[in-house]
């Protein structure tokens, strides 16, 4: 179900699957929208708790303001939600950079968080990061001739090694359509550098120590560009053993595909056990 709220000065898109309680809010990753945990939701997610998945500010149907894209206001943002919905507590995390919001609403509002989720994100990432990132960046500020020809090029991503039905409505939400039918992305590429810039600059080390929250890490080790994982294994572990209560489960798939098809199913079923323990 399709919502609006304002938040902190600004209209915040986001969905709701499903009436259960207890809740989940989920938030996508750099450069996503509410819909990456589309597949998530089609291998179970929702079928034992609601699921409140946001389009963070600048991405999908949220406004995108010219400025302000720090961490702290992206949190800002998700508390106001929170407020705004009468939640006071709730299980919170997210993929990739909606990880990182997470692990900074823990340390920096203690109280709104029940338990952790983190979906492939870590204190160190394969050092190559920035170059592993150029083909899912450089779609931004592109204009395609057809949604078909952004498609192809999406399908033809190195990260992408198998096409999932419940990709399709994520890639739709990410972009918007000209009169002549031409599309580009949503999201603007100067928008994201500034939030790429502060998730940077944060100190997610010092975080990680202070997070005492029962947190799960999910980790998918494969191949996502320049033949590694982003995220591999070892580094995962590093994070895991650095915070006070965190668990580790490794999913198929990579940083892009462990949300659909067999690394959604094993992701769904690691959460499901980590929520009900």
């Amino acid at each position: 179900m399709d919502e609006y709220s304002k938040t902190n000065d600004i209209n915040i898109h986001y969905l709701i699957h499903s009436d259960k309680q207890p809740g989940i809010l989920l938030m996508h990753g750099l450069t996503g929208n509410a819909h990456a945990f589309d597949g998530l939701v089609e291998a179970g997610l929702s079928s034992q708790h609601q699921l409140i998945s946001v389009d963070l500010r600048g991405r999908g149907l949220s406004d995108k303001p010219s400025k302000g894209y720090s961490i702290s206001t992206h949190a800002s943002d998700i508390i106001s939600l929170l407020d705004e919905l009468g939640i006071e507590k709730i299980h919170l995390g997210g993929h990739s950079f909606g990880a990182f919001l997470g692990l900074y609403l823990a340390k920096h509002y203690p109280d709104r968080v029940d338990k952790l989720l983190m979906l492939d994100a870590a204190a160190r990432l394969h050092p190559d990061t920035k170059e592993m990132l150029v083909p899912a960046m450089g779609r931004l500020g592109q204009r395609f001739p057809s949604f078909e020809a952004y498609l192809e090029k999406i399908k033809n991503a190195p990260y992408l090694d198998f096409w999932d039905d419940a990709m399709l409505s994520y890639y739709q939400a990410d972009i918007q359509t000209f009169k002549d039918g031409s599309v580009s992305p949503r999201s603007l590429p100067e928008n994201m550098a500034e939030a790429a810039t502060a998730v940077l600059s944060e100190p997610w080390l010092a975080y990680l120590l202070d997070v005492s929250h029962d947190t799960l890490l999910i980790n998918a080790t494969g191949v996502y560009s320049l033949g590694a994982a982003l995220l591999p294994k070892e580094m995962a572990l590093e994070t895991v053993e650095m915070m006070q209560n965190c668990h580790y489960v490794e999913v198929s798939g990579n940083h892009q595909t462990m949300l659909y098809g067999e690394g959604a199913k094993q992701t769904v079923k690691a959460i499901h056990t980590f929520l009900a323990s």
